[in-house]
């Protein structure tokens, strides 16, 4: 049930589009009932879909919030409840360059949550041995590479080639494109006659502006290592300083989703053993995972991904199977602070909301 909703949600998600889902449900007592249905709207599409159209002005502006703010909401309407819940892809960081700023990097991006792809014209450079944690590694020429890259508007650039050569026709070809974060490395009298160029050869000043260079935080570096975590900094710094305006200044701040790639992957199919899907829907405090995380249990006992680990999580799963054999829904509070935390021998303190949702 619901696994066509999970497959045009992964696809949509491998095309670089950002989506939300709409979770009908059914409510008996405000903690459990049935789900209804479930849809997606592609934030690129709304305006064409009559799906969007026909919804009342107050959930409109809930799903234009949640594409705005990344932020997962629950939401009465009338007798039912909807979980609006944003899906962004995957974030990619493409590291044009594999010398040595690039392997720290590489594994940095990798750490916080990137996928990664590294390019360089020399197989000795280029290699999965030498960048493991990359999603991707392409052995091609700078001037060709870009078409084997399909860069989206997702997509997050970093220019750290050997040469300056190199580093014009990476940059020439990445201001076709209107990225999350574009950066370059270079001093800033190369970086200033290189603009001078552009502006020279035709690119307009707003094009040239895109362009953060010399790259990274200034925090001093001078080795590799250093270099490529003020880079990072930099990075991360654009992909969580997005966000409507408004909503800033109404103290909301910017979340890009949480979830797991392999549970929604494992949702697309279809399975003999009834599982439920649980998901995060609100976090408050130090909790070790926020809202949008998932796993999923089965009824004969098996599990994939997790909601922070722990007796809370052991709880929640027991619950689980629960739901499952009802052929329910079951909204939990998980209390991880105080007495509570520290009866089960817990490092951090929160609270959460959990859905559990059967299939």
């Amino acid at each position: 049930m619901f696994s066509h909703i999970y497959r045009n949600l992964s696809n949509e998600l491998s095309s670089g589009n950002e989506l939300v889902m709409l979770t009908f449900m059914k409510s008996i007592d405000g903690k459990k009932g049935s789900i209804v249905n479930k849809i997606v709207l592609d934030k690129d599409s709304l305006d064409d879909n009559p799906l969007f159209k026909d919804m009342n002005e107050e959930l409109r502006q809930k799903v234009l919030f949640a594409f705005d703010s990344g932020n997962l909401q629950l939401v009465d309407n009338k007798e039912e409840t909807i979980l609006i819940e944003p899906y962004f892809p995957r974030p990619r960081l493409i590291i044009l360059g594999g010398g040595h700023i690039a392997k720290p990097l590489s594994e940095f991006g990798a750490r916080v949550g990137f996928s990664v792809v590294v390019v360089d014209d020399r197989p000795t450079f280029a290699n999965s041995g030498r960048f493991p944690e990359a999603s991707e590694v392409i052995c091609e020429s700078f001037e060709n590479c870009f078409s084997r890259l399909n860069i989206k508007k997702s997509d997050f650039i970093v220019i750290v080639t050997r040469g300056h050569r190199h580093d014009g026709v990476c940059l020439r070809n990445s201001l076709k494109y209107n990225t999350a974060y574009l950066g370059m490395i270079g001093s800033k009298r190369r970086v200033k006659a290189m603009k001078e160029e552009l502006l020279n050869e035709g690119y307009s000043k707003e094009q040239i502006e895109k362009l953060n260079s010399p790259i990274g935080l200034d925090i001093g570096a001078i080795t590799p290592e250093e270099i490529a975590v003020s880079i990072i900094a930099q990075v991360i710094s654009f992909r969580r300083a997005r966000g409507n305006t408004i909503y800033k200044e109404l103290g909301v701040k910017f979340n890009w989703p949480e979830f797991d790639d392999a549970v929604i992957e494992e949702m697309t199919k279809e399975t003999e053993v009834p599982r439920a899907l649980i998901t995060i829907i609100s976090s408050k405090g130090s909790v070790p995972r926020k809202a949008g995380a998932k796993m999923i249990v089965w009824l004969d006992g098996k599990v994939m991904g997790s909601i922070g680990g722990g007796c809370s999580e052991a709880n929640i799963i027991t619950i689980a199977r629960n739901t499952i054999l009802n052929n329910e829904y079951t909204i939990e509070h998980v209390d991880m602070t105080g007495d509570v935390a520290e009866d089960e021998g817990m490092v951090c303190g929160g609270i959460m909301d959990v859905l559990i949702e059967s299939f």
